[in-house]
Order: C-alpha cells, then structure tokens, then sequence
C-alpha cells in the first residue's frame, strides 16, 4: 500500500488548523486505549449518504450520523476486508474528514498505532456526531489493491460500503444497525443486495442493515445497465446486474444467458442447499476499473473487461470468475474458517485455511464452470493443464510450503509481480485446486466411484437451508466430514501436501482421474487466448521466462535456462539474434534452436544499460496438454453435469 507522507501532511495541517485536541483523545492515542468489542446492541442508529453525483471525477462524498453518549470515543474505519485476506482497507483515500457536533467542529487524533482509529471526546449534552469527509476513488493504475482500485468512469461506478463510513469501536458489527441512502448521476441505473426502503429522484434510501450487511452489499450503478433473471422457472432469485463502458457490452447472447443461468443450477445442485435470501451478481464490463472478483454473502463484485460478452477469447478466459465468487457465498460466507471470522472489520484476520476457503472454491469454480457449459470438458482440462504445468514448475517449493502461502497471504497478496515463480503468492488458488482434485479422485478411488466430493459439499454446507449466518469450522472439521464420506486418513494426506517442500509436485489428482500431463510444441486455446489478450508470451518450460510485447520480462524461472544466462525480471529485450524484438521472432528463435547448435542470442536493456546474453537451450517450444492416461476418465465424470 502506497503512503503520500507529503499530501497527507498537507491535508492534516488543513484540517486540525487552530483546533487543539483534548486531553483524552490525546491521552487514547498515546496509549491505544481502544475498547474490546462485545456482543451487544449498539444504542441508536447510524445513517449514511453517499453522494455519487461527482462519481466520474471519482470523487465520493459521505454524510454520515453517529448517535453517541458525552465521553471518550473511539471510531474505526474498517481495516480487515473480507475476502480480501489483508488489512486492506484504503483509509488513504479518505481526505476532508470534519467532525461536528451540534454544529460545531470537533477535534480528533489518529492513532499513533493503527492508522484505521481515531480518538476523540464527545462533549456533555451531545447526542449526535456528524461526519463528512470523501473517499477519492483511484483512476486507472493509482490503486494498489481490492479496496482501492480503479473504480469509477464517467459512465459508472462500483462502490464498497467500506470505503465510505466508519463505527463505533467497541461493538461486534452485527449489533451496529445503519441506514444508507445513495445519490446517483442523472439517469443511472444499480444493482446491490440491499433491499430498498423508498426512492426519489435520483436518491435511494435502503433499509437499515447491520454493519456487517452493509459492508458486505456493495453497489454497482451506471447509464449503460442491464439486469436479468437467472432463476425464471422460480425459487429463490438470483439475478445478474451488469454495468459497462457501451449499451452493447452489457447484452448476453441467448447462449451466454442460460450458461449463466446453469452455473445456479448446478451450484445448487452441488451443495444442495443455499444461503441467501437472493442473490446479485454485481458484473462490471470495462477497460477502465480494476478487474478482480471480491465475494459478498448475497452478491458478488465482478470485474471484467469490456468485451467480456463481444469476444470468445475474453469470454474463455474469464468464464469462471463469476462461478468462483457465487461459491464462496457457501465457501467463505456461510462457512467460515474460524480464524477468517472476526466480531469486527478490525480486529486482524488470520489466513491459515485460505487453501480450504480459496482453493477449494477455486476447484468448485472450473468444475461448475464445465458443468454449467461455458468451458467444455476438452478446455476444463486445458485449465487444469495450464495450472499443474505452472505449479510443477514452481521453484519456491523448495523453500515456500503451500500451508505458508496461506499463511503469508497478507505480505504476498499486493507484493510484487516479480520472481512469482520462486516467492510464491497466493498458489493457495491454483494448487489449490490440484489439492481439491487429489482428494476428489481418492474419494472416488477409494468408494469404487460410490462417493465423491460432492457429497463433502452436501455434508458440510448443506444444511441450514436459507440461513445466511455464519458458521465457522477448522482443520478437523474438515477432516472430520472427508471421513463421514470416505474413511481414511485425511489428516495426514492433507498435512503431507500442505506442508511439504521440494522439487517434485506432490498432487496426484490428474493421474488418478486418468489423465498425464505432457508438453509438446502446439499451443492450447486457453493459453493462446490468454497470452492474445495479455499480450505475453509464457516461455516458462522452455527458455524459462514471461515476457510482454514490448520486451519488458516479466518473470523469471529461477535456475532456469533464461536465470543462467544472467536475465531476470524487470530488463528489455530489445533484439532477438541481431534482429528488432517481437514476440513471434523470440518463439522463432527457440524453435530455430531445436535443430542448431549456436545459443539464442539476446540485446537486453537494464535501465539504460545494453548488455548482450546467450541462453544455451535447444529444447524447443513446450505447452503443456493433459492425454489419456490409465483407467478410467474420472476427470470426465468429474465435470458432467448433475441432473
């Protein structure tokens, strides 16, 4: 997260000016005297406006009303997201923030600690603060993570509740009741999973929610709007919203209408119980916001680019983004690890089974994303191809265990795009989903095909049916129901991938499902489509680097061919063999050298800086593919879809 140190410094001269701080607030502030929360009604209610009139300049303008008692207070403005796994809240984009009580400016400090707190001290006979302040919403590039990314155009805007209120410290957040009414431009149209109290104009007034509901519904809004049914023949509704740059990106095809619609049938069918009242997808289609899926217990905040809709590749690529976030309504919403459950936004979350909450979420998702038919079985195991050649050729493993992606989930998810392949990220999604596959094909291995884990999906989120309250589990409860539905010894299956090191991948699913992974010189339409709409080329299993179209290398491998001949992330290939650089001439270059002698000779630029390299390597071009192995194709019963 980037700090302004001099801009901030500016705007706290601007705001404090003559105002002398209180004793207490000061005294709070030293000492970080910040109450615990308990679980108990807040007294009154909290009221929010959010003005996004000036949404285009993305400026957000917030009103809100706290109802208090004369004394020392502490607010918070919500730190831990989420879903976003990190304290990532984007208190750095609030500026302007006046406190007023009876009309009158108060004084407040921020905690020298914890930059989300603020200390201050309500005078007698007060009832009430007023807030305002803006959250200046980031343009394209500015943000550096979920909470503070691109977000707003002149023709919408997507808004996180979070961004625009803070609450009283001391409560659990369910117990916080709150009002919110939005202002939107001129003729726009929205979507969200808050239930309208009344409407006027140009201004929404929703129904009191709790905190956590409030933070947990964001809104999309825009002058290009589309909203459809996905759930026509009845039952608990579920709509797609969508907002874009153009009236023509927010139309589905018919087809693309009832694959959308299938992705809830077979959701349902999956777990066999739902958890919300209704449900919203929330999709944004444009070339000018962040593009990111972040999950809400009854919505989802979908971000795509424009052409989502208009072009196949897109279309291909992105197709299971929406499937993923509608998961996690069950997988991260209803269950919850217990370390990822907090009683506020911010007492600090702990990542830990992020490979339960995100990897097997990750699994469910291209499963559901086949089944539904957006992908067919053929471009399903492209995906799982892709993934496991990615994560066999991961070299972090030799020192980074899978169990310490998750655990490091709040350092790696905003660090640098940089030696992925030897720091590791967040590879809790895409082993993740080799994890889940392993264990999906033992199951059925081991039951003779009787059981699966699909039936670890009806166990252990199907019950409670409409119910969208929380319940938390742990490492042996999960064990625990993977042995309801096939004894065996999960604890240690689990624990031995989990935390082990070392050059080998030490997944198995793809075997056991009847499949192998090889790498011959023909590219697969996933990754072809991928590197088209990027704009890479992925070399990691030959030459061993990623590199754009304008030379910049992104990646790469550590050890690896590329590695020996002294590259690394970060320079400029600027000519391939005495030649101008382009992608096409590179990939030339490592096929030419399949049946030559003499290394790929490379111009690179290191700042300002030529230099010339020679990468010894004359294996060819290699893509990864998944061929029938032995037995039976499991990863084909896998994917079919439920009846």
């Amino acid at each position: 997260m980037k700090f302004h140190s001099m801009r901030f410094s500016l705007l706290a001269a601007a705001v404090f000016g003559a105002i002398t701080l209180s004793s207490i607030a000061m005294a709070q502030s030293e000492t970080g005297d910040t109450p615990a929360p308990v679980d108990q009604p807040y007294a009154g209610m909290l009221t929010v406006n959010v003005d996004l009139s000036d949404a285009g300049k993305r400026v957000f303008r917030s009103h809100e009303t706290i109802p208090v008692k004369s004394g020392a207070l502490t607010l918070f403005y919500p730190k831990w997201i989420p879903g976003e796994h990190a304290p990532s809240g984007p208190v750095e984009n609030v500026s302007g923030l006046i406190i007023r009580a009876n009309g009158k400016q108060l004084p407040w400090r921020r905690d020298l600690r914890d930059m989300f707190t603020l200390h201050l001290d309500v005078p007698e006979g007060v009832s009430q603060l007023d807030l305002e302040f803006e959250f200046l919403s980031p343009g394209d590039g500015e943000g550096s993570n979920f909470g503070a990314s691109a977000s707003a155009t002149p023709d919408l805007v997507d808004m996180e509740f979070n961004q625009v209120a803070f609450y009283p410290a001391g409560y659990y957040t369910r117990q916080i009741q709150i009002q919110p009414t939005v202002e939107l431009p001129e003729g726009w149209k929205f979507g969200s999973a808050l239930q309208v109290d009344s409407q006027s104009g140009n201004t929404t007034h929703f129904k009191p929610v709790s905190f956590n509901n409030f933070v947990d519904s964001p809104l999309i809004a825009g002058a290009n709007f589309n909203r459809v049914d996905l759930t026509p023949s009845g039952g608990t509704s579920v709509h797609l919203n969508v907002v874009g740059d153009s009236a023509k990106a927010v139309k589905l095809t018919d087809k693309q209408l009832q694959q959308q619609r299938d992705v809830v049938k077979q959701t349902n069918l999956l777990f066999g119980a739902h958890h919300y009242d209704h449900y919203d997808f929330l999709l944004t289609l444009s070339d000018h916001t962040g593009h990111f899926g972040l999950e809400h217990h009854q919505s989802s905040d979908d971000r795509l680019p424009a052409d989502f809709f208009t072009d196949d590749d897109m279309h291909l690529w992105a197709a299971s983004l929406m499937p993923h976030e509608f998961v996690h309504s069950w997988n991260g919403k209803f269950r919850r690890p217990a370390d990822l459950w907090t009683p506020n936004f911010n007492v600090p979350m702990q990542d830990d089974l992020l490979w339960v909450y995100e990897g097997l979420t990750d699994y469910w998702c291209g499963v559901l994303t086949a089944r539904a038919g957006l992908w067919t079985p053929d471009q399903y195991r492209d995906s799982i191809a892709n993934i496991a050649a990615d994560m066999t050729y991961r070299t972090g493993r030799a020192w980074r265990s899978l169990q310490d992606t998750a655990d490091a989930a709040p350092l790696t998810y905003y660090g640098s795009d940089s030696w992925l392949n030897w720091v590791r990220d967040t590879d809790f999604y895409p082993e993740g989903q080799l994890l889940w596959l392993d264990v999906d094909t033992k199951i059925r291995e081991l039951s003779g095909g009787k059981h699966s884990l699909d039936d670890f999906a009806h166990a252990f989120y199907g019950m409670d049916n409409g119910s969208y309250v929380t319940k938390t589990y742990t490492f042996d409860d999960v064990v625990n129901t993977l042995n309801q539905v096939q004894p065996f010894d999960w604890k240690t299956f689990l624990r031995e991938r989990l935390d082990y090191t070392g050059g080998e991948l030490p997944e198995h699913g793809i075997e056991r499902g009847g499949w192998k992974l090889v790498f011959t010189d023909t590219q697969g339409q996933a990754e072809k489509a991928y590197e088209g709409i990027r704009h890479v080329a992925n070399l990691s299993y030959s030459i061993g680097l990623i590199v754009n179209q304008n030379g910049r290398i992104a990646d790469v491998q550590w050890n690896g061919p590329a590695f020996q001949a002294g590259l690394v992330p970060g320079l400029s290939i600027v000519a391939v063999n005495g030649r101008d650089f382009s992608l096409d001439s590179l990939k030339d270059a490592i096929d030419a050298a399949k049946t030559s002698q003499a290394p790929i000779e490379l111009l690179v630029k290191n700042v300002d800086v030529y230099s010339t390299v020679k990468i010894h390597y004359h294996g060819g071009s290699r893509y990864p593919h998944l061929v029938r192995g032995d037995g039976k194709d499991v990863i084909g019963a896998i994917v079919a879809p439920r009846k």
